[in-house]
């Protein structure tokens, strides 16, 4: 028996392959930052990999000043965890969309945050000033929203995608494509 369950476990540990980390570096970071920034570009994807099952998305994200916005997003199917690099601003999360609508499915929308919904506003929900060091998780299926942002916000975002509809980058974009 005892021969039996050791030649099961050297069957699943030669069978079994693991997925090869990945590493997005400071320097690319900010570089890609650099080059949204110049080209007037929010949200600059970097890499996404199949994670075995699921799909893992990194972005960086550079926002300048806005005040009073009212709208707010939904990621059906995309969990986000943004990471504040730099800045500060006050986000809105969870309610209700006012007036959603679907987004178009495009290559780039497949791209950035898979398919969702936008609205006019949003009521009920959670105002929170977020800062530098900030590490917030919006599930998929939550609204949210950066309703003031001072001066500007610098933050990173890991998206999670179960659904893997998000498309296999593994290298940042050419800037034409994410306009």
């Amino acid at each position: 028996m005892v021969n039996l369950l050791a030649f099961l476990v050297l069957i699943l540990q030669v069978s079994s392959v693991s997925i090869p980390a990945v590493t997005v570096t400071n320097s690319e970071l900010q570089e890609t930052l650099d080059i949204a920034v110049a080209q007037g570009i929010t949200d600059s994807p970097m890499r996404t990999i199949d994670a075995g099952g699921y799909h893992v998305g990194v972005a960086i994200v550079g926002r300048g000043p806005s005040a009073d916005v009212v709208a707010g997003t939904i990621h059906s199917e995309v969990t986000e965890v943004y990471s504040i690099v730099d800045g500060s601003a006050t986000l809105v999360t969870g309610g209700r969309l006012i007036a959603p609508r679907a987004r178009e499915n495009t290559a780039l929308r497949r791209m950035l945050s898979g398919p969702g919904s936008t609205g006019t506003g949003m009521e009920g929900g959670m105002v929170r000033q977020v800062n530098k060091g900030d590490i917030i998780i919006i599930p998929a299926g939550t609204p949210h929203y950066f309703s003031d942002i001072p001066e500007s916000i610098t933050y990173t975002i890991v998206r999670i995608d179960p659904g893997r509809g998000l498309t296999l980058l593994d290298r940042t974009p050419p800037p034409e494509m994410l306009k």
